[in-house]
């Protein structure tokens, strides 16, 4: 990328971030999600949906809706703590990248995460806004998760670096706590894990299980606590014992979990990353190098769009093209062509996904586009990426020790 090339880019992202953030300020940062169909009004007191299936099925005919079916069903427009939490990392990075001026917005979304933590809990912890069905269980709304604890926490942690806010670092050290205390568990031989989507199930999802290794590596290194350490380390190895041959992660290792998708993959890459960085090791750098050459092989076409699943091109989902633009920024020292591949990316997602309005579409299908902005999937998402991508052209890239994000 030429000097010409890198400075028109750097303008353009700059133009974009600030009219995106703009959109979602005056939406007051909530906003409807992909996953939220159980929050409908017009579904309390229907037998029907005491049922998974009735569930799953509903869930599904409004993620693939290209018509917003949610208020017509009573659904509001809420605050997700995930999405408010990568709004947090983006604006606290914006600085980084010669972006200024959102103080008050970084205090604000800080207030808020402090008011949305579960209750029920002495330790910080969060869960989403809405309850969701799984395949096997149903996650009731505001019951704490690992993935969007580990987020919280974060976000938390960047704010900290930034503004040296003791009460950020105490409430991601809790959730560090939380994460070891409740959700950790060791099985027979090597097995190790989170509980995820609820404490008592223990699947191993590995990108759950290695974003939350990678934070709990990093609140060791402001706290010096080991035992964070130890079992960060122990889940990572026993994830990483389960990459494939061929440099790719399963989901998971139920049946049912059986698939490879851009998303986590690119979770697990810069998780991995985060963990090598934080211990100063080069314990996990043959696994990073083999995910990132599958990577980049199955998930990027040659027109700059990305692939959600590995074996298919459609859809062309918004938060796979925000995870396809931050996963080579943060691992761009295993290839020098990684930031200008991240640009392609960004540079597709601007014709064919931009709103001028101040959003991003949700998805690109075959036949059709799915406009729907969602705030959390779409749009904190890529507020995360521009910011990313910025700070790789204005100065050295982001350290993923600095910003970890799902």
């Amino acid at each position: 990328m030429t000097d010409g090339v890198r400075e028109v880019l750097s303008v353009q992202l700059k133009t974009v971030f600030r009219k995106l953030i703009g959109y979602c300020e005056a939406n007051g940062w909530a906003g409807h999600d992909p996953y939220d169909a159980l929050n409908s009004r017009v579904l309390e007191g229907i037998a029907l949906f005491d049922s998974r299936i009735p569930r799953i099925a509903f869930t599904q005919l409004l993620k693939r809706s290209p018509i917003n079916l949610r208020p017509a069903l009573g659904i509001a427009k809420t605050e997700n703590p995930k999405g408010l939490c990568l709004f947090l990392s983006a604006l606290t990075k914006a600085a980084d990248a010669g972006i200024t001026a959102y103080e008050s917005q970084r205090a604000h979304l800080v207030g808020r995460l402090e008011a949305l933590r579960s209750t029920d809990q002495r330790y910080w912890c969060w869960g989403y806004n809405f309850p969701w069905q799984t395949r096997t269980v149903l996650v009731p709304l505001g019951v704490p998760n690992l993935v969007c604890t580990v987020f919280v926490a974060g976000a938390l942690l960047d704010a900290y670096e930034r503004d040296a806010n003791s009460k950020c670092l105490e409430m991601a050290t809790s959730a560090a706590e939380y994460i070891v205390d409740k959700l950790y568990w060791s099985g027979s031989g090597s097995a190790a894990g989170f509980g995820y989507p609820l404490p008592t199930v223990r699947n191993q999802v590995h990108n759950a299980n290695l974003l939350a290794a990678a934070l709990l590596c990093r609140v060791s290194r402001y706290t010096g606590e080991r035992k964070f350490l130890a079992r960060a380390l122990k889940v990572a190895r026993y994830s990483v014992s389960r990459q494939n041959g061929n440099g790719s992660w399963y989901y998971g290792e139920a049946e049912s979990q059986r698939f490879v998708d851009n998303v986590h993959t690119g979770f697990n890459l810069c998780a991995l990353q985060t963990i090598r960085r934080e211990c100063q090791s080069d314990e996990f750098e043959q696994n990073v190098r083999r995910g990132y050459r599958y990577y980049r092989k199955h998930f990027y076409l040659e027109n700059g769009s990305v692939r959600y699943f590995n074996n298919k091109t459609y859809p062309i989902d918004i938060h796979a093209v925000a995870q396809s633009i931050i996963t080579p920024v943060m691992l761009n020292d295993t290839s020098q062509s990684s930031v200008d591949l991240a640009a392609s990316v960004f540079c597709w997602a601007l014709r064919h996904m931009w709103d001028p309005r101040g959003y991003f579409y949700y998805r690109v299908l075959r036949s059709n586009t799915i406009r729907i902005p969602y705030m959390r999937w779409s749009e904190a998402w890529m507020a995360v990426a521009i910011v990313q991508l910025l700070c790789s052209l204005v100065h050295q890239p982001v350290s993923p020790s600095e910003l970890l994000h799902k």
